[in-house]
């Protein structure tokens, strides 16, 4: 019988298999490359897969791409901008551990092709379009360790499923539109470190007892996701935590004795709950590094135990109820650093030894009845940035140590008792940025140099005294200066005249003489001047008139004489109080109207032209004497040589100060982009030539660019050659602002920002189908000033397609964006469209953050369009999330009738027009557009139409909210359940009682003749 030798035959076998192994592998790799091309293909090849070609020596090489054995196991595509949905066939690169998608435009639902990467253990979706349910099946990538699904549309409950992931150790769910429940199944994640699950629409839920099960995990965030009930006494089980957030939700109760048993906490973040309750006398257990208990509705006194805490570095329990005094043992903890107990009901003195055994360097107590003087040590460890106590009734004199504490930031001590003089060290405090010491006894002079780090003094309602003096350049930071009511004397000194980044400047209440000076070219940034009750005199300098943003003026209670110059009225004053002087001669005519009725009273000699104001109206009286015919000629040539030396001393200003514009170097461009990019500013600013020039409106013009020689981008530019406009302004930093930060598919995407001086440029993803208002309605007059895109009118399913796309767009503003987010000027031409009709809100110029849902906000000045304006806005001036409602509604007439917001006569608009044909008793179906109104679309239109009539309910109660109004453009509810009753009772509603289309498919008639 033959033998073989074990070592001999393995050897063979090992040689055999690697000879396999040589033969499979070129089949792999090959195979592998072909899959990544066509993924390449699949995606329209974006620019950031390029080097994605067959002509290099190995896939393995290209960007984005790992392997393994000469096999890929990692494809990390974030930030790759890459479009469109994932393909099934992604599934072929079987050896997948890492899958990395964040941060791109992908849409569609959860890709069901992931399952079959058997090895999957890492999978990062974040920051995309997803949309739709987490499958029920997800415990399928069984291997997963890593899992972020977070800032997408996913909707629904999240699945028990994730609950059966046994190697999970991320969970990252945050950001998301979860409108369903959260399983306790989660609890049996035993190896999970860390659980987000913030900034979601749970339906009110409890926190699982379950949760307790989680041993390992070291960071639990689910603040904004609608929590309800008591913090679970288990809480403290969790024995790793170190980061705990619940903060903004609806928990009520007291804080759980069990939370103080956590050793390792470091964040604890509660606020803005209902928590009710003493603090736990217990917390002699806990060794966190930072406590936070803010914004609850805690009550009773600080524990003594506090000050055994001897890790503990920062204590807040500010916007509580809490009473009594602190404890002095918070004054001796050695590793204490912030120290915030602002907004209680605190009394007492401040414990003397904070600050003396520890580098304190936050310390806010306002808003409290504390007592005694600042505690002496406050800076005694040299690292003191903030001295925040304001409202309270301290006393005595500022601690010696404030003089030397160069680490100063702020300091704001602001309506208590304190007196006696500021330190002189406090003055020049190297790195102070405000100085708020108004309403005390302070006494003194104000120094001639002050920190050249000082933006904002104030120091008004004291007793100050002396001249105000201004040596040397230290103050040319200064934007604030508030001394209003002290006993300041002398003349307003030259020097104050030449600070270029002051915006408001209150010395009223002095008594300050002299003459206002006129060379003030340097306020260009001033918004506000107060210099009323004091004793100037003299003319009103007629520069005044040039300061480009001055807003506020008042020059009352003094002594100015002679005429008021009338290129005061080139300004546009908010508000202007000129009474109790010696003016003479007439008023300028821009303020002859009810606005401006107190702003002259007491100036006999003062006129108006009509009797419109409390003055008297100027009489022109005919020449008594030969004389004074005589001396007319000299007058008349003395007056012309004046104004004509103004003239060119006016011009050389102008001529000045755009000399200096415009000699400005290029290098102050600033660029700041938001998103993963492949073009630089001069590939912007080349292309901003009149031969690329789409569009132009109020706020600048619009261009379309060839940004790298392939990629197209819109850039709207803010620039007209000079100082741009205050309006111009705010709306350029709103659209930063919220442009920024928010990502949804129907929200225009802002791709960065060029900025310098003169010019604002917003460059934005290009979309190709340009805006609604371009795409011509069959009501649209042939000669309209909206030049059509093409001749084609959109049929019904692109109409109700572009509809839904706002809404969501919308929707997410106003529901999913904290604070809430109102547009305030929706219509046609800020809908745009890409090249396959999906809707994008743009132009976010007017928007206004709301402080929190459903608070009304009021706004300077009615912004929109006419047609689109909602009642109350134009009224009131005050606008939430009903006043986006109203224009939608518009936009849904519009689309349904084909004609224009502004049909009608000049009164009246596209909205009074369709309440009127209803309440005529006309059909719907008269009112739709003829040229697409199909007999199979008919009630799905009639349906929109209805929904725009109760959109643009005269009362903002009667409209329905977003929300709503996306579930009827989706089918899900019909528009009469939102109530006949806000359109009128002669309207007779039975030809409405038939359903979308939608819903006939899965309702019957009887039940959709109940539900009516």
């Amino acid at each position: 019988m033959l033998k073989i030798n074990p070592i001999i035959f393995s050897l063979h076998f090992l040689a055999l298999f690697l000879l396999f192994l040589d033969h499979a592998n070129p089949q792999l790799h090959d195979q592998e490359q072909a899959i990544l091309l066509r993924l390449k293909q699949y995606w329209q090849n974006p620019s950031s897969l390029d080097r994605w070609t067959p002509s290099s020596s190995s896939h393995c090489t290209w960007p984005g791409v790992a392997c393994t054995n000469n096999s890929v196991t990692q494809l990390l595509l974030d930030n790759m901008n890459i479009p469109g949905k994932i393909p099934p066939f992604i599934s072929d690169l079987k050896n997948l551990k890492v899958l990395n998608f964040s941060n791109n435009s992908i849409i569609g639902k959860f890709p069901v092709a992931v399952y079959n990467f058997s090895k999957l253990e890492i999978l990062d979706l974040s920051q995309n379009y997803f949309v739709g349910t987490i499958p029920d099946d997800i415990d399928s990538l069984s291997r997963l360790s890593y899992l972020n699904l977070c800032a997408n549309n996913f909707t629904g409950n999240i699945p028990a499923a994730i609950g059966r992931i046994p190697e999970l150790r991320t969970l990252y769910l945050h950001d998301n539109l979860f409108d369903g429940t959260f399983p306790a199944e989660i609890g049996n994640l035993s190896k999970l470190e860390e659980l987000y699950m913030a900034h979601n629409g749970f339906l009110p839920s409890k926190l699982p007892s379950s949760f307790t099960q989680l041993k390992k995990l070291r960071e639990l965030w689910i603040s904004e996701a609608n929590l309800i009930g008591e913090i679970p006494q288990m809480v403290g089980e969790m024995v790793a935590l170190e980061r705990l957030d619940l903060s903004k939700n609806e928990l009520t109760g007291s804080i759980p004795d069990g939370l103080f048993m956590l050793k390792n906490l470091k964040f604890l973040f509660l606020y803005k709950n209902l928590l009710s309750g003493e603090i736990p006398q217990v917390v002699e257990a806990l060794n966190s590094i930072v406590i936070d208990l803010s914004w609850n509705n805690l009550t009773g006194t600080i524990p003594v135990d506090f000050g055994k805490l001897d890790k503990l570095s920062g204590l807040s329990l500010s916007f509580n109820q809490l009473s009594g005094e602190i404890p002095e043992s918070i004054g001796r903890l050695p590793a204490l650093k912030d120290f915030a107990l602002f907004s209680n009901n605190l009394s007492g003195p401040i414990p003397p030894d904070l600050g003396r055994y520890s580098a304190l360097e936050g310390f806010q107590v306002a808003t409290n009845r504390l007592t005694g003087n600042l505690p002496e040590y406050l800076c005694h460890g040299g690292s003191l940035m903030g001295v925040v106590a304001f409202d309270n009734k301290l006393g005595g004199e500022l601690p010696k140590s404030l003089e030397n504490c160069s680490s100063l930031l702020i300091v704001r001590i602001s309506n208590n008792a304190f007196f006696g003089n500021i330190p002189v060290g406090l003055w020049t405090a190297l790195n102070l940025q405000q100085l708020m010491i108004s309403d005390n006894l302070f006494t003194g002079e104000l120094p001639n140099e002050v920190s050249t780090s000082l933006s904002r003094l104030e120091i008004s309602n004291n007793k100050f005294s002396g001249s105000i003096s201004i040596e040397g350049n230290s103050w040319r930071n200064l934007v604030v200066f508030n001394a209003s009511n002290n006993q300041f004397t002398g003349t307003i000194p030259l020097e104050l005249t030449a600070l270029p980044n002051l915006t408001v400047l209150l010395l009223d209440k002095n008594q300050l003489t002299g003459a206002l000076p006129s060379d003030i070219i340097s306020w260009k940034s001033l918004t506000t001047i107060n210099l009323s009750q004091n004793q100037l005199s003299g003319q009103i300098p007629e520069e005044i008139a040039i300061l480009p943003d001055l807003l506020e003026l008042d020059l009352s209670d003094n002594q100015f004489s002679g005429q008021i110059p009338p290129q005061l009225g080139l300004l546009r004053l908010t508000y202007l109080n000129l009474s109790s002087n010696h003016l003479v001669g007439k008023i300028p005519a821009e303020y002859e109207n009810a606005a401006y009725s107190s702003s002259f009273l007491n100036n006999p000699g003062i006129c108006a032209s009509r009797p419109s104001l409390y003055l008297k109206v100027c009489i022109s009286r005919p020449q008594k004497s030969s004389k004074t015919s005589t001396q007319l000629p000299a007058l008349i040539l003395s007056a012309l040589i004046t104004a004509f030396l103004l003239a060119l001393l006016f011009a050389f200003i102008i001529i000045r100060v755009h000399w200096k514009r415009n000699h400005r170097s290029d290098s102050e461009w600033k660029f700041i982009n938001f998103h993963r990019l492949n073009f630089t500013e001069s590939n912007i600013l080349s292309g901003l030539t009149e031969s690329n020039l789409i569009g132009s409106g109020g706020s600048g013009k619009v261009y379309r660019v060839a940004a790298n020689g392939s990629s197209v981008v819109a850039v709207k530019r803010i620039w007209n050659n000079r100082p741009l406009e205050k309006k111009l302004e705010k709306e350029f930093l709103a659209e930063v602002e919220i442009l920024s930060t928010i990502r949804h598919l129907n929200i225009v995407k802002l791709l960065c920002c060029i900025v310098n001086d003169n010019s604002k440029l917003l460059v934005y993803e290009y979309l190709g189908n340009h805006s609604l208002d371009q795409w011509p309605h069959t009501a649209r007059p042939s000669n309209s000033a909206s030049a059509s895109v093409n001749h084609v009118v959109l049929d019904w399913p692109k109409r109700l397609q572009i509809a839904v796309g706002a809404a969501q767009g919308l929707c997410y503003l106003h529901h999913d964006c904290s604070p809430p987010i109102v547009h305030r000027d929706v219509k046609s031409s800020n809908i745009l469209l890409d090249s396959e009709f999906n809707a994008k809100i743009a132009d976010f110029g007017l928007a206004k953050m709301l402080i929190k849902q459903e608070e009304l906000a009021t706004v300077s000045a009615v912004a929109g369009s006419f047609g689109y304006i909602a009642p109350e806005y134009a009224q009131t001036v005050r606008v939430n999330e009903k006043t986006d409602v109203y224009s939608f509604g518009v936009v849904l007439l519009e689309l349904t009738s084909g004609k224009a917001a502004n049909y009608g006569d000049e009164h009246t608009g596209l909205a009074k027009w369709a309440l009127r044909h209803m309440q005529e008793g006309k059909t719907i179906v008269d009112a739709l557009d003829e040229e697409i109104k199909e007999p199979c679309y008919v009630d799905e239109m009639s349906n929109v139409f209805l929904l725009g009539v109760f959109c643009t309910s005269e009362v903002p109660s009667a409209r329905p909210h977003m929300k709503e109004v996306l579930q009827i453009l989706l089918g899900r509810n019909h528009p009469l359940v939102y109530g006949m009753k806000n359109i009128g009772s002669e309207y007779d509603s039975t030809p409405l009682l038939k359903n979308s289309k939608r819903e006939r498919q899965s309702e019957s008639d009887s039940t959709l003749a109940s539900d009516n």
